[in-house]
């Protein structure tokens, strides 16, 4: 037993005076992949369903044309896709090559509603 407590902190020593980067980025990767498995163990947070976008649009979906529903279907097919429609259209005003102006204004409208939910 004191020969297995000397080897561990012999390496423990070892490794902070001569820190080897595999093993640093190994702890890291492992770190990194530990604090994502118990957040989404212990997420509570209300989250927005994506879908949720797609149906507050509905009653104004004959604006759009079929190329643009088909686009909106895509964005709000998972929250990622939201997220990154809002970050890249909506956040910076660029302007979206497959929807018009008007209804891409609507879209960003309808996803700031929601925009804390994300």
């Amino acid at each position: 037993m004191k020969k297995l407590l000397i080897l561990i902190v012999s390496l423990a020593v070892f490794l902070h005076f001569y820190p080897q980067p595999e093993l640093k980025s190994w702890v890291i990767e492992r770190k990194n992949a530990i604090e994502t498995a118990f957040s989404d163990a212990t997420d509570t947070q209300i989250k927005l369903k994506a879908d949720k976008i797609f149906t507050d649009l509905a009653s104004e979906l004959e604006q759009f044309g079929p190329s643009e529903v088909k686009y909106l279907k895509t964005i709000t097919a998972s929250r990622q896709q939201v997220v990154s429609f809002y970050e890249q259209y909506c956040k910076k005003n660029r302007p979206s090559p497959k929807l018009h102006a008007q209804n891409q204004a609507k879209i960003c409208r309808t996803i700031d509603k929601y925009q804390s939910l994300l």
